[in-house]
């Protein structure tokens, strides 16, 4: 009994000699950049620019002018866009009744309503001007549900593009500025689908 007591020590101090002495140096952590995450997707899909109206005047008429954002817009984006006046191109037939703004205005929405709080300084709008920020804001909701549905397998539709016949989601507007406010109804925008 006793050799076994003593052998079994040497037999493990034998196997840990071994395995420490077996010529592998020792090293350091070895930088393999960053984890694993997610699924990767070997032909991602890219998105599809929004395509908004964006309301100008053409020889004195309201009229919608299409303008490709290209990222995901919000309202606050649009009426942004809408206060930095036509590109260069729509220039050539396009005008605004809107002031440039040196900073952007604050955009909220609620209920059938937006609100657009102007910088301090900017005087009430002309009749125009608002209602280039009531038709376009009224066209926003009827834009983005004109875009088609998301492709099934093989790149076909499942549904056919959703109609852009249902009627604005904010059908008026209201602007506050230094000292005034300003409300327009969508009711007299072209084009638009009515209730």
């Amino acid at each position: 009994m006793k050799r076994s007591r003593v052998t079994a020590p040497l037999v493990g101090l034998a196997a840990a000699l071994t395995l420490t002495a077996c010529g592998v140096p020792p090293s350091g952590v070895i930088e393999a950049g960053e984890p694993a995450s997610g699924m990767f997707s070997p032909d991602p899909k890219p998105s599809a620019p929004v395509v908004v109206s964006l309301y100008f005047l053409r020889d004195g008429d309201l009229t919608a002018y299409p303008r490709e954002l290209g990222e995901p817009a919000d309202l606050g984006a649009v009426v942004g866009r809408l206060f930095g006046g036509p590109t260069a191109s729509e220039a050539q037939t396009a005008t605004t009744a809107l002031p440039r703004l040196k900073r952007a205005p604050d955009v909220t929405a609620g209920g059938d309503a937006v609100s657009v709080q102007l910088p301090n300084g900017v005087g009430p709008l002309s009749h125009p001007a608002m209602l280039q920020l009531a038709c376009t804001v009224a066209r926003v909701n009827s834009s983005f549900a004109a875009l088609p549905a998301d492709p099934g397998p093989g790149g076909a539709s499942t549904a056919p593009p959703v109609a852009a016949q249902r009627p604005p989601a904010h059908t008026s507007v209201h602007v506050l500025g230094d000292g005034w406010t300003m409300t327009q109804s969508a009711d007299a925008c072209p084009g638009l689908p009515r209730p």
